[in-house]
């Protein structure tokens, strides 16, 4: 009886929880739908008035449709009568044409006939002028011809002695120039002498080159060929330490869990011993500090002092526990308990984008409900930003966000909150459980345990690092 009691209170206070979250969702539900409503009514009313005014548009047209078939008879009867009266003038066009081109044959005869009259008497004229006129012609030329000759012979012999005295002159420099050959090519053979000696030791000099070269490509593949088994076990080593940290994490995650299983049904059974005025078991005193004292480890063994924050005061019989994980820049840094705001944080130096991204909600067995960013929301490098629910009641600062297709994020037991990337990667997460509260110390409120590995966000690189921890209030 004793072990069955608490087991039906904590199931019906379950059960409860469950029930009145689902009556919250409802309700939810049921306000967005009226909401939903009356849009469409509106939007009905819109429509309907639009229907009016296309209604009388439409018989407008209807009477512009009339005048204007009425205007489209006339004017077809006026198009008609135009082609009727074009055919008429186009006949008499034909007509006149004729007529003028009868006329104007009949004067290019007559005026034919008389330019050929004229010119029969005046070639007569013309011929005997033309004569006289080449006669003339052909004294000038001869002339001309004469005193072109004289000059023809006068510089012809004065070109004739300007080239002897240059050709005197250019034997001169001739016989200089064969001397200056004679000594050049003297100079040439020393100097091919010379480089005869030079392409010997180029020879000697590119063949020791070779071999240097073939040294250094045979060093430098034996260099590579080490690099390469050095970063083979190097990627091996790492993959294998990535292993055993998951593995570390995972039991250690599994062991938080049992421990604070343990310690919430060891508190149960002292409260329910204390109830029915039972002495407690030493057992059980001994069994549960050794798991509890083993459950406040530190990876690095020590503990952190966190800041006291002013949260809403929960139930005496439970308290609440977050935990927390993030595996980038991004992190979700608080949930509210009435499911107001959802609050995050850009730990790097540099802009985050947040287009594509989004938050998925889960409480308990609730359907899971999806917040996506807006497409150009940046968020900036060591900023906060905040998304608050429609019916939060507060008005949000210029860097906030509203869910406005959603009241509230819920609240529950049993809340977890994810940051989803574009390509589905999920980056941080946090949930919020109650669990049945015992006497908790002093040292447990104060302090922060911390069961992964915790790691300083990086603000000048991008690789990412994973961060798990616990909150117990």
């Amino acid at each position: 009886q004793r072990k069955t009691l608490p087991c039906r209170n904590s199931k019906k206070e379950t059960d409860l929880n469950l029930a009145q979250a689902r009556v919250r969702d409802l309700d939810a539900q049921l306000n967005a739908k009226e909401a939903d409503l009356a849009t469409a009514l509106n939007e009905n009313r819109t429509l309907e008035n639009e229907l009016r005014e296309l209604k009388d548009q439409v018989l407008s047209l209807n009477l512009s449709l009339e005048d204007t078939k009425k205007h489209l008879h006339s004017e077809m009867l006026r198009r008609v009568d135009l082609e009727n009266h074009m055919k008429t003038l186009q006949e008499e066009m034909t007509f006149q044409k004729r007529l003028h081109e009868d006329e104007l044959k009949e004067t290019k005869r007559a005026h034919e006939s008389r330019i050929a009259e004229v010119e029969s008497g005046r070639q007569k004229e013309f011929e005997s002028k033309l004569s006289d006129a080449l006669q003339g012609l052909r004294k000038q030329h001869e002339e001309q011809i004469q005193g072109y000759k004289e000059e023809m012979e006068r510089t012809f012999s004065a070109k004739m002695e300007n080239a002897q005295l240059t050709a005197a002159r250019n034997t001169e420099f001739a016989n200089a120039a064969r001397e200056e050959l004679m000594e050049t090519q003297k100079r040439v053979d020393s100097l091919v002498s010379q480089v005869n000696q030079y392409q010997t030791q180029n020879v000697a000099l590119e063949s020791r080159i070779k071999e240097l070269q073939n040294l250094l490509d045979y060093d430098r593949d034996l260099h590579r060929r080490r690099m390469a088994e050095k970063e083979e076990e190097m990627a091996q080593a790492q993959k294998q330490a990535q292993a055993q940290l998951e593995e570390y994490e995972h039991l250690l995650d599994v062991k938080l869990a049992l421990d604070l299983e343990i310690n919430a049904y060891r508190k149960m059974l002292e409260g329910e011993e204390q109830r029915l005025k039972l002495s407690p078991s030493p057992s059980s005193h001994s069994t549960a500090t050794p798991a509890a004292s083993q459950g406040r480890r530190f990876l690095h063994g020590k503990k952190r002092k966190i800041k006291e924050t002013k949260k809403r005061e929960h139930s005496a019989a439970f308290k609440t526990i977050q935990h927390v994980s993030a595996t980038g820049n991004i992190s979700i840094e608080e949930i509210d308990a009435d499911g107001k705001f959802v609050r995050l944080k850009n730990h790097s130096d540099e802009d985050q984008p947040l287009h594509g991204w989004a938050l998925r909600r889960r409480i308990g067995s609730v359907a899971d409900v999806t917040y996506k960013f807006p497409s150009r929301f940046t968020l900036q490098a060591g900023q906060v930003v905040t998304i608050w629910g429609a019916a939060a009641g507060v008005s949000p600062g210029p860097s906030d966000l509203v869910w406005k297709s959603q009241k509230s994020w819920g609240a529950g037991d049993n809340i977890g909150v994810t940051l989803i990337t574009d390509d589905g990667e999920e980056l941080a997460e946090r949930k919020i459980m109650l669990v049945p509260r015992g006497e908790e110390s002093e040292q447990d409120d104060d302090y922060e345990e911390i069961t992964g590995s915790e790691v300083a966000f990086a603000p000048q690189t991008k690789r990412r690092r994973k961060k798990k921890c616990c909150l117990v209030s």
